[in-house]
């Protein structure tokens, strides 16, 4: 008996969960406006009421919508996502197929309309073609691999650098190292002559 009515509560505090008004938008019957609230891909709730027929978008700083968000609202009428600076990359490809899987007569996708990139600004998210999108990709590992060869690149041209002076340094050395034999040498030359010379003096002026 206890686990029955712990079950039926639970369904309860489920259900309502699930018609609740997602913070912080605004409802009203089965609509559910969330627009002009500056709201982020981030700060976007996760989830909406399951009976929703209009959901407002429009007006907020969304650059993609996350997987999955609009897939469960099968009573989902109307959508209004224009004035929202679509990010055409990578992550817009789940609004696309969104958008393409709609009735002809649906045209919210008319107003949906690419922020960024620069090449593909301007262009409607739905008439994209997937080798757009994909060619606009900057996937983290590309990035990383391309930061791994410019550190690359510059600790090659740093050891060249190294090698470079090593060989110059070695290089003066050795001539200075030359020319340090060659003084002293001579001094021993110019030593060994003054002692003959003196020598000669002292010989000269015994006899």
């Amino acid at each position: 008996m206890k686990r029955l009515l712990f079950l039926g509560l639970l369904l309860l505090f489920v259900g309502q969960g699930s018609s609740a008004c997602p913070h912080p938008c605004s409802c009203s019957g089965s609509e559910v406006d969330c627009s002009s609230r500056s709201l982020t891909s981030s700060s976007l709730p996760t989830t909406f009421p399951a009976g929703t027929t209009e959901l407002r978008l429009h007006d907020n700083l969304l650059t993609t919508l996350p997987n999955g968000l609009l897939d469960d609202l099968t009573s989902l009428r109307t959508v209004s996502l224009h004035g929202n600076p679509w990010a055409c990359d990578c992550g817009v490809l789940y609004l696309r197929a969104w958008l393409l899987h709609q009735p002809l007569t649906y045209t919210s996708h008319l107003s949906v309309n690419c922020s960024s990139p620069p090449g593909l600004r301007g262009r409607l998210v739905a008439y994209l073609t997937e080798e757009e999108v994909l060619e606009s990709c900057h996937y983290w590992y590309c990035d990383l691999a391309l930061a791994s060869q410019v550190c690359l690149f510059v600790f090659v041209v740093m050891q060249g650098a190294l090698l470079v002076a090593l060989i110059i340094f070695l290089r003066r050395f050795e001539r200075l190292s030359k020319e340090a034999k060659r003084i002293t040498e001579e001094s021993f030359t110019a030593g060994d002559g003054q002692r003959e010379n003196d020598y000669a003096l002292l010989k000269d002026s015994s006899i």
